[in-house]
């Protein structure tokens, strides 16, 4: 049976294309991958976001999706000098202005096994000098997972 191993991209239905890559850019360092009419596709690691116009249901009360990012408290520091409303809760949520629900969880935070050479780009990785996952035993999921986010086969002592 086939396994699950992530998420390609994301279709955001917003009002406006142009206003959306103004108003996500004002939080994050965006790249742009293409365009369509209507759409624009933005890059996130391996993954995207495609903005698409055209939202017509009412603003998102508890469907969400988690965008990760590698400096959390960054990101709320530019969500709160663009003057964007951060939603109560233990977490660090918002919507955007066309009622789309989105979570921030920092890249140390995700259950995925991490890259070392990521980890270490990420403000808790320098601080750490080493990924979390060093001195653990590995199983075959673990090398396989690693192998897809990294593009190279991992030996244990790569780790």
């Amino acid at each position: 049976m086939p396994r699950l191993v992530g998420i390609n991209h994301i279709a955001l239905e917003v009002g406006d294309v142009e206003e959306a890559l103004e108003w996500y850019g004002r939080i994050f360092d965006l790249e742009l991958r293409g365009r369509e009419p209507g759409m624009a596709f933005v890059d996130m690691g391996d993954q995207f976001i495609a903005f698409s116009r055209g939202r017509t249901q009412p603003p998102d009360s508890h469907r969400h999706f988690g965008l990760v990012v590698d400096d959390k408290a960054a990101t709320r520091a530019a969500l709160e000098a663009a003057g964007i409303e951060i939603l109560p809760g233990r977490g660090l949520d918002f919507r955007d202005p066309w009622g789309n629900r989105v979570q921030i969880v920092a890249y140390e935070d995700i259950q995925l096994t991490k890259a070392t050479e990521v980890l270490r780009g990420t403000p808790r990785g320098r601080r750490r000098g080493r990924a979390r996952h060093r001195g653990r035993r590995h199983d075959r999921r673990d090398l396989r997972i690693h192998e897809l986010v990294t593009g190279h086969r991992a030996l244990c002592s790569d780790w």
